[in-house]
């Protein structure tokens, strides 16, 4: 997918500040100060611009030296970057651009940790859409600055039939022929049985993603599509047996807890102030 650029953290800083930080008015307009930012655990650094077009909404002169660089894996207790310029600033935009960093780094770090549980099996990670409410384009970033893989952004960009859809639809017959009509673009199905892979498989997607399959049903399904079309696995899967399901042959596993599951990173920003 391609990037926004980053973000219009316009809307961050105003649900934040509201009409003002009241509390910030307690320094002295001109005082000036530095500040370092700090992760208390071990993380991949993910969200730089995003951090930093925060301060740069607030005033372009704030300087922000970054210690690390973008997608690298730092160790706790490393300081990420030193912040310098009035301390107003610095001090109103310290949560928001933290929360951005500590999410999307966070998020990226999960992916990290499930792109390296199946290096090697040539079986590609997926984020879904389970992504938190206006961060979306931001954590599909940040799956990919971990090293897994984006699945469809929206509703727009890719056909995906579940369940419902095929209820609605009448059949899965029905649903992928109609499909066909409607757009060019990958179209997936979701089955749940191997009775409805049977029939998926007769309509001929570009994918069928398996939901819920136990591993022995991922390897029949894997030999009874034999490369007919793509196989996603999904459903209950985890970093503890994700390599298995990966050594099944499927293309792709679909992990929503990459980005709804996430837990932020511990991060801190000490201010030390200056002169006026």
């Amino acid at each position: 997918m391609t990037y926004p650029d980053p973000i219009n953290v316009q809307t961050f800083l105003d649900e934040d500040i509201g009409s003002g930080d009241i509390t910030a008015l307690i320094i002295p307009e001109t005082r000036r100060a530095e500040a370092k930012v700090m992760t208390r655990e071990a993380m991949l650094c993910c969200g730089q611009d995003w951090f930093n077009a925060v301060f740069s909404a607030l005033n372009a002169d704030v300087r922000i030296d970054w210690q690390v660089e973008e997608g690298q894996w730092v160790a706790a207790e490393t300081v990420l970057c030193t912040l310098s310029g009035l301390a107003r600033p610095l001090l109103t935009g310290e949560r928001t651009a933290l929360n951005l960093l500590q999410t999307l780094s966070a998020t990226a770090t999960q992916a990290r940790l499930y792109a390296n549980a199946v290096a090697g099996t040539g079986c590609k990670v997926l984020d879904t859409r389970k992504t938190i409410p206006g961060l979306r384009d931001a954590q599909k970033y940040a799956v990919v600055c971990g090293g897994c893989h984006n699945h469809r952004v929206g509703l727009y960009d890719g056909i995906l039939i579940k369940e419902n859809h095929i209820v609605a639809a009448g059949s899965i017959a029905q649903a992928i022929s109609q499909a066909r009509k409607v757009s060019d673009k990958l179209l997936e199905i979701e089955v749940e049985s191997m009775n409805e892979l049977d029939e998926a498989i007769a309509a001929h997607p570009d994918r069928i993603m398996l939901d819920n399959f136990s591993v022995p049903e991922l390897q029949v399904a894997v030999k009874k599509v034999a490369g007919r079309c793509e196989l996603e696995a999904s459903g209950n899967i985890v970093l503890s047996n994700i390599r298995e399901i990966a050594e099944t042959g499927v293309d792709y596993i679909s992990i929503g807890a990459l980005t709804k599951n996430v837990q932020a990173v511990d991060l801190s920003m000490r201010v030390i102030l200056g002169g006026e």
